[in-house]
């Protein structure tokens, strides 16, 4: 099992399925099985009945629920996407203010990044989609599949030194 996680916005399932047709594996959508097996409800996702309905499975598992469910996968690859470029596509996407800011707070602070690094270890990288496409962040997944090293990821240190702290936590 190879896992693909990350913030909303950062290219999950475009990657994905990208990495799909380079590996020849399916695409598990997490949230997609979560919705098919009625776990998914008002208060949140039943992580533990989920992770019963990936295990066992093969292929890439893509989302941001990913570390909460699949177990020791042989690659966990996780998307990071610049603060600057989530915001516009999180506008382009209707959010309102109030979801914009919690979600490119949750990328600038690494909260999916946090959860899948301290979960998988050695096993995830970070790999930067900010400016590349699909096919692009697959290739360079790949790439950090066969031992090359991932991305290094510092957006709180980007948006500090740009003097924009204020204009993402206020």
């Amino acid at each position: 099992m190879i896992v693909v996680t990350g913030s909303p916005g950062t290219g999950k399932h475009s990657v994905s399925d990208v990495l799909s047709g380079m590996l020849g594996l399916p695409v598990l959508d997490i949230n997609g099985i979560a919705s098919g097996a009625g776990l998914a409800g008002p208060g949140g996702v039943d992580t533990d009945l989920l992770r019963g309905q990936v295990r066992g499975r093969d292929g890439i598992a893509v989302g941001h629920l990913a570390p909460y469910v699949v177990d020791d996968p042989e690659a966990a690859v996780i998307l990071r996407r610049s603060p600057y470029e989530l915001e516009r596509v999180y506008g382009g996407r209707g959010y309102d203010r109030a979801k914009i800011s919690e979600n490119v707070a949750a990328e600038i602070l690494g909260v999916v990044a946090y959860e899948a690094l301290s979960r998988y270890g050695e096993a995830a990288v970070q790999v930067d989609s900010t400016g590349r496409t699909a096919q692009e962040t697959a290739e360079a997944a790949g790439r950090c599949m066969d031992g090359a090293p991932g991305d290094e990821v510092d957006w709180l240190g980007m948006v500090h030194e740009a003097g924009d702290i204020g204009r993402f936590f206020a």
